[in-house]
């Protein structure tokens, strides 16, 4: 039985658990093709999966990993979309492809979803095999882990700012959290299209990081009351759309930032999930509540386009040797970051 190396954890609790060593390769079946990779990143997911898991069905052991750029290494004699030896970027999630959600285009909302890294093995191994559909040609413009990069965190803001939110070029953006790829992608996706963005850290460094990045404004969480500056940014109107993936602690300044019909999109809750509703000011402002969560196939088409083209670039805020796992952990879990956090895999 083929052995290869990998990152994965053997339970629950902290780096003590995620161990690097051989695991069986993967065989690839019929419709699916074998990847060799080259890069990968990490996401609060990881840390998730590392620490408790629950609710997320999978069996230990398990590789970590949803990002993820490889070259094809194998796959049916008639697939004529992708070519042995050719660079790959990965889309994670896996849809049953017949349910109604998966044939009308959003797999991502699969009866049956699963995710690489969540559900099954993930991407911070040598091999991956995955339906040839999951596998898309990574724009030549950026390096592997700049490519592997565009796996989760990009598309998902893609989804939240262009098909959630419809952000258009005359409103305004409160975006929070953004130090994290997520935040960080939303900000490069509306100033892409002209609109006007704040943005909130408790760190005044990314703060500032931000504004070169071309923030509008800037509010410390720390220091300020978000919801106050954010209306007297506004002269007292209010933001067109809030970006969210903190949760409980700055529910309450999100709701209270918006204009009257305004919409708050969000793809996460690290720091809980069960907020005061504010009920009445969501039916009396007429407010938009949406959640979001990864992006579908033509979503991460349209993003790669763009990429391509070079209208994005995901911000890389540091590279890890496959070796130094557990460091790359040590600093996501420190939200040191500003940017995605890559891992190069070995070769």
């Amino acid at each position: 039985m083929t052995r290869m190396h990998a990152a994965f954890i053997t339970g629950h609790g902290g780096n003590d658990v995620v161990l690097l060593g051989d695991r069986t390769k993967p065989v690839r079946k019929a419709g699916e093709v074998m990847v060799r990779m080259r890069a990968g990143g990490l996401n609060r997911v990881d840390l998730y999966m590392r620490d408790s898991g629950a609710g997320i069905t999978h069996s230990l052991p398990q590789t970590l990993g949803l990002d993820g750029v490889g070259t094809i290494e194998d796959a049916d004699d008639n697939e004529t979309r992708l070519k042995k030896g050719q660079r790959v970027v990965l889309h994670p999630a896996l849809g049953c492809g017949r349910c109604a959600f998966c044939l009308r285009g959003e797999h991502v909302l699969c009866l049956t979803s699963k995710y690489l890294g969540e559900h099954v093995d993930g991407t911070l191994s040598e091999f991956v095999c995955l339906p040839a559909e999951n596998a898309f040609p990574a724009p030549e413009v950026l390096d592997d882990i700049e490519a592997a990069a565009l796996s989760v965190a990009p598309l998902t803001a893609w989804r939240m700012v262009f098909t959630k939110a419809a952000v258009k070029p005359w409103e305004t953006v409160l975006i929070f959290g953004v130090g994290g790829a997520v935040s960080l992608s939303a900000l490069q996706f509306v100033k892409m299209i002209g609109a006007r963005a704040i943005v909130t850290s408790r760190d005044d460094a990314k703060l500032g990081r931000a504004m070169a990045l071309g923030a509008d404004a800037t509010i410390n969480g720390v220091r300020e009351d978000i919801a106050r500056r954010a209306l007297a940014l506004t002269d007292g109107r209010g933001v067109d759309v809030v970006i969210e993936n903190v949760g409980e602690a700055v529910w309450p300044h999100a709701m209270k930032s918006l204009v009257r019909g305004g919409r708050i999109v969000l793809c996460g809750a690290t720091s809980g999930d069960a907020p005061s509703a504010d009920l009445r000011r969501l039916f009396i402002r007429q407010l938009q509540v949406m959640g979001s969560t990864h992006g579908t196939f033509e979503e991460f088409r349209q993003l790669l386009a763009v990429t391509g083209q070079g209208g994005f670039r995901p911000v890389i805020d540091s590279r890890y040797a496959f070796g130094e796992i557990h460091a790359a952990l040590d600093r996501l879990d420190a939200s040191a970051q500003f940017g995605k956090i890559g891992i190069d895999m070995p070769r």
